[in-house]
């Protein structure tokens, strides 16, 4: 079976936070679980669009939808672990791109995690893709885009 192998550039990450492990994020085998990764992915890229000023949903019914997302896990996190969440943006297209996510434990500079979520741009009020607007391209002028 194929593994999964994230691995992005380094100068695309753009942003960065640090959130702590609480100990209602640990699963039975004592770790860190991989439903709270997601929840701790999701708030990273909500404090990372809130810091570019990016509504994940605008006044006129645009907003940004995750399409997916792939995570490989390279170390446990434990209560009270404080990670560090490097964000960045990459592949863009004509509707959307990926946002990256590399997770650090700044105490020992253990790689707990990568992860790439991608998004597109969608109209709720036609329930449709729509393509990305021209503000949100402008704030991230180096990104690679794909055809």
């Amino acid at each position: 079976m194929a593994r999964l192998s994230l691995h992005f550039p380094e100068n695309q990450y753009c942003y960065t936070t640090l959130l702590t492990v609480r100990v209602t994020d640990i699963n039975a085998a004592n770790h860190l679980g991989n439903d709270s990764m997601i929840s701790m992915i999701s708030e990273a890229r909500a404090r990372f669009l809130f810091e570019f000023g990016i509504g994940e949903t605008e006044a006129n019914g645009t907003g940004i939808i995750v399409t997916d997302l792939a995570t490989t896990y390279k170390a446990e996190a434990h209560a009270r672990d404080q990670l560090q969440f490097e964000v960045g943006v990459m592949d863009f297209n004509k509707y959307g791109g990926d946002i990256t996510f590399r997770i650090t434990r700044p105490r020992d500079n253990s790689l707990i995690a990568m992860a790439k979520s991608g998004f597109v741009f969608y109209d709720y009020k036609q329930a449709s893709v729509v393509a990305m607007p021209e503000n949100f391209k402008t704030k991230f002028p180096l990104v690679n885009w794909l055809a």
